[in-house]
């Protein structure tokens, strides 16, 4: 039975997370701006919503390092280190990128900086491939 997928998928549109590069298989960056929605009630950057965006990238690099494949990635674990906090209004961007893998599994890292290119976040998460039809 065919999964159906969407594209780009809710979590993204919610996030108003944007996909500016995906040109090196195993390599994304992706850029958000930090919305008044995803506040915590000290005025800053819930970490969830840091997580989210952080998977969204780390998941994205894992599904283009399998070239050529059709693949769906699972997160298997995902760990986030916050470094500094994120003010509303921050626009902030994530790289990741494919740091080992192979055919069955994908061990990823991403680093999240803000406008002035303050690391905000570092996180490493590793996903397991299923073909999909």
């Amino acid at each position: 039975m065919a999964v159906r997928m969407q594209v780009p998928p809710n979590s993204d549109l919610l996030l108003g997370a944007v996909c500016v590069d995906k040109s090196v298989p195993g390599r994304t960056t992706w850029t958000m701006v930090a919305d008044e929605r995803f506040a915590n009630p000290a005025g800053q950057v819930q970490g969830g919503f840091l997580c989210a965006f952080v998977d969204t990238a780390l998941g994205s690099a894992a599904v283009t390092y399998a070239q050529g494949r059709k693949v769906f990635v699972a997160n298997a674990e995902l760990k986030v280190s916050f470094l500094a906090p994120v003010q509303i209004g921050t626009e902030l961007r994530c790289d990741a990128e494919v740091v080992s893998g192979g055919s069955r599994v994908a061990f990823v890292e991403a680093t999240v900086t803000d406008a002035a290119g303050t690391k905000v976040a570092r996180a490493s998460s590793t996903y397991l491939y299923r073909d999909r039809t």
